[in-house]
């Protein structure tokens, strides 16, 4: 009779150790092998393509579950390798470590560096001139898009008129973009900010430096609105326009007070005809004397919209967007008559759109151009072969007044002849401030007619005395 081994003899008999040669001849379907002694828990297993894998089979110290640990694939990874690695997950193991749990936190830790690496890329490359190409874009200039849903090219107006847009996209280029353009929109201080208004400032440019931190709040704004920058961003120009308010330094104009008196009126008319001025300058401004009308209407005004026969001229667009009609003197309206005789001469009839056009563009010569030139007039020794006579720079027998300067004293010299309030409001296009604007709806054009023919008058006999 044979005797019956133990059954710890026969398993220590069928189990060995793995070597490279058993784990070369596993086919696809064999069943995992595992190693022995001080190696027991590294397997290997045969996939379903024939990829050879080492892994480690264990309880999880920390609630007791079977997990597996991928080691590698064999033969990348050797036998001796992976029994190295082995040894290591086992010390983890004995110290209370899942390196199961912490191989796949570590994935999670992973994705999440990445994600933040890719954000603050994204973020880098989001830079000041960015910003400031994205609020232009999307809210200031007009813009074209693709109707997803009829596949037409759909126009949306801007939030700004063509003069505002030209002039938003000025301010903020020259200064903004300039000195911060290179730097990332999220990484801009209040400091930086600060130190750049300031430098606007010490130039002599108070109001301009006001215009451009305004901007560059709204631009930050809106970009922080869209989610291209964390809503808990502090806003940089935000805490510089609060910096500015507590160290009391205004970035608004002062408000106006000057206005020509009788004399300087005459002095101004008698001026400006041999001045430095454009011919078209000069044609503006004598304009702005008769009708008081701001020079950029005046600048923007189409043949189209006058009429001679009523003496008015119809502005379309206005400072507070209501249309209306300017009445003409005799002296004005034989004033644009003359102009316009001498279009038709120029262009053999082909009347141009634009009364007052720039010669390069054929648009509306630019308001910014007179105070332009007025500050070349008035300082002709900082412009190099300056070509002006003594005559044609800018007049320093009366105190210095700029074009707007203009409207005010029209204002002024209505009241002092007589002119009803509610009258001379209308001549200049105000609108009806409170109740009154809400029931009075009266445009007093007869009446605006008869005090701009007075006004006229009294500007002839201020030249003939």
């Amino acid at each position: 009779i044979s005797k019956r081994r133990p059954m710890n003899e026969t398993l220590s008999h069928e189990k060995k150790a793995l070597s490279a040669k058993a784990i070369e001849k596993m086919k696809s379907g064999d069943k995992d092998k595992s190693d022995i002694g001080e190696n027991v828990g590294l397997r290997v297993s045969c996939g379903k393509t024939g990829k050879k894998s080492f892994f480690y089979r264990y309880r999880s110290p920390i609630d007791g579950s079977i997990k597996q640990y991928p080691i590698g694939v064999y033969p990348e990874v050797t036998l001796s390798e992976a029994r190295v690695k082995l040894k290591e997950l086992k010390i983890e193991r004995s110290k209370g470590v899942c390196p199961k749990a912490r191989l796949e936190q570590e994935k999670i830790d992973h994705q999440k560096n990445k994600a933040i690496t890719e954000q603050k890329k994204e973020r880098d490359a989001f830079t000041i001139h960015s910003l400031v190409d994205l609020y232009l874009d999307d809210v200031i200039c007009d813009r074209q898009i693709l109707d997803s849903k009829t596949g037409n090219i759909k126009f949306i107006k801007g939030a700004r008129k063509l003069k505002g847009q030209s002039e938003t996209r000025r301010t903020l280029y020259t200064d903004v973009v300039k000195v911060l353009g290179d730097m990332p929109a999220i990484e801009v201080t209040k400091r930086d900010v600060v130190t750049m208004i300031n430098n606007i400032i010490n130039r002599g440019s108070k109001v301009q430096g006001g215009r451009v931190l305004a901007e560059l709040n709204l631009a930050y704004e809106y970009a922080i609105g869209i989610g291209k920058l964390p809503e808990d961003f502090p806003n940089p120009a935000i805490l510089a326009k609060a910096s500015f308010k507590q160290s009391r330094i205004k970035l608004t104009a002062k408000k106006g007070t000057r206005y020509l008196v009788d004399d300087e009126i005459k002095r101004v008319l008698k001026w400006l005809p041999m001045s430095g001025f454009s011919l078209k300058h000069k044609q503006i401004l004598q304009i702005a004397f008769w009708t008081g009308c701001r020079t950029g209407e005046i600048c923007g005004a189409e043949w189209c919209d006058v009429n001679f026969d009523s003496k008015t001229w119809y502005i379309k667009a206005t400072k507070n967007e209501t249309a209306r009609y300017v009445q003409l003197s005799d002296e004005c309206v034989a004033y644009l008559k003359c102009i316009y005789e001498s279009h038709l001469l120029e262009f053999a009839g082909a009347l141009p759109k634009y009364i007052f056009f720039s010669n390069s563009t054929q648009k509306p010569i630019l308001q910014k151009t007179l105070s332009e030139t007025k500050w070349r007039l008035k300082n002709p020794e900082k412009i190099k072969n300056h070509k002006y006579s003594s005559d044609q720079v800018w007049l320093t027998e009366i105190d210095d007044w700029s074009p707007h300067d203009i409207r005010r004293t029209v204002r002024t010299g209505l009241s002092r002849l007589g002119c009803p309030k509610e009258v001379a409001e209308a001549i200049l296009g105000h609108s009806k401030k409170g109740i009154e604007g809400v029931y009075d709806l009266h445009e007093y054009e007869t009446e605006c007619a008869i005090w701009l023919q007075k006004w006229s008058n009294h500007l002839f006999t201020i030249l003939e005395n």
